[in-house]
């Protein structure tokens, strides 16, 4: 069986490698990627996996967009260190859903109710699952609650969304920044990858409003945006190819 690791967390791709090794030593590990970018490169040009082992939450957002991007045609089982991503649709169309801590028995039992899956089940399962995802279309404007009331909020005006402590800021090319009831994962899925790009955990920023980039000394990007945001914007090391191959596509 060949497998695909999408993971963010090294030590916990490698924990969930060494386990699949334990279970089966025949399993091929093909890769492991971090990212909802590097995921959809990498299905777009390498060997089909037989099996997925997807954490719903990447570096760069949620992984629900990589089905936003294109079409996955692979079985995947689904991981997650948060209970609140263990929604009932998953739970029921699904191959199967782990949660962190990944335990090795529930792994085993995941991979034999895949290995017991027929053709037939496996396109029904990726079937409900395209159906899930559905076919959604890209905001073009938000609704941000103000006061007594709710301003439309234009994306093309939009420079970055910062996340912090459950609170969620978007800050606009003209300096002015509202609070947003939007979790940043969510955001992301209403957003067009091609405009906007989690830049790490804290915020999104959108393409058009990138000013400059500095190479930080420990191989960072320093990203600025043209108005100033409650902490510096960076870009780890590992995703630094991948930001400037994203920003110039």
């Amino acid at each position: 069986m060949k497998v695909l690791i999408v993971e963010d967390e090294i030590a916990a791709a490698e924990n969930l490698q060494e386990m699949l090794f334990a279970i089966d030593p025949t399993i091929e590990v093909l890769g492991n990627t971090e990212s909802v970018q590097q995921t959809v490169h990498w299905l777009q040009h390498n060997t089909k996996p037989d099996l997925i082992f997807m954490d719903i939450h990447l570096s760069d957002g949620s992984s629900f967009a990589i089905f936003q991007q294109m079409e996955v045609d692979t079985p995947i089982i689904f991981t997650t260190a948060y209970d609140q991503y263990a929604i009932d649709a998953f739970k029921v169309n699904s191959i199967d859903y782990l949660l962190k801590p990944i335990k090795e028995q529930e792994l085993r039992q995941a991979l034999l109710k895949f290995g017991k899956l027929s053709q037939q089940d496996t396109d029904q399962y990726l079937q409900l699952l395209k159906q899930l995802m559905g076919e959604s279309e890209y905001k073009s404007r938000l609704l941000i609650p103000y006061r007594d009331k709710l301003l439309p909020i234009e994306v093309k005006d939009i420079a970055c969304v910062y996340s912090t402590n459950k609170n969620t800021e978007v800050y606009l090319k003209n300096g002015q920044h509202y609070a947003c009831t939007t979790a940043l994962d969510q955001l992301m899925l209403q957003l067009n990858p091609n405009e906007f790009i989690r830049a790490n955990k804290q915020y999104i920023v959108a393409r058009s409003s990138i000013t400059n980039i500095i190479i930080w000394f420990d191989s960072r990007l320093l990203i600025n945006v043209g108005v100033e945001t409650p902490e510096r914007i960076y870009v780890s090391k590992n995703r630094a190819a991948e930001f400037k191959a994203w920003l110039v596509k």
